[in-house]
């Protein structure tokens, strides 16, 4: 969602946060999960680009948008 906010490609977020698009594309599709280090690097790149990540209850700094829980 934050990737395709921005506009990014795979290939071009996984230049940013120096992984491969192959990690990317296996997590965005369930296929697998990520290591810790390439979930803070994907972060970093993300938050690099403006995106804010929120726990519950927080409100973002700006204007964006949010899922509400299901259920």
């Amino acid at each position: 969602m934050a990737r395709a906010a921005l506009g990014l490609g795979v290939r071009e977020l996984a230049g940013q946060a120096g992984v491969s698009f192959t990690t990317i594309n296996r997590f965005e599709t369930g296929k697998s999960g990520l290591q810790l280090s390439s979930a803070e690097a994907i972060r970093s790149a993300l938050e690099a680009q403006g995106v804010q990540f929120l726990d519950s209850g927080q409100v973002a700094a700006g204007p964006g948008v949010a899922l509400a829980a299901k259920g």
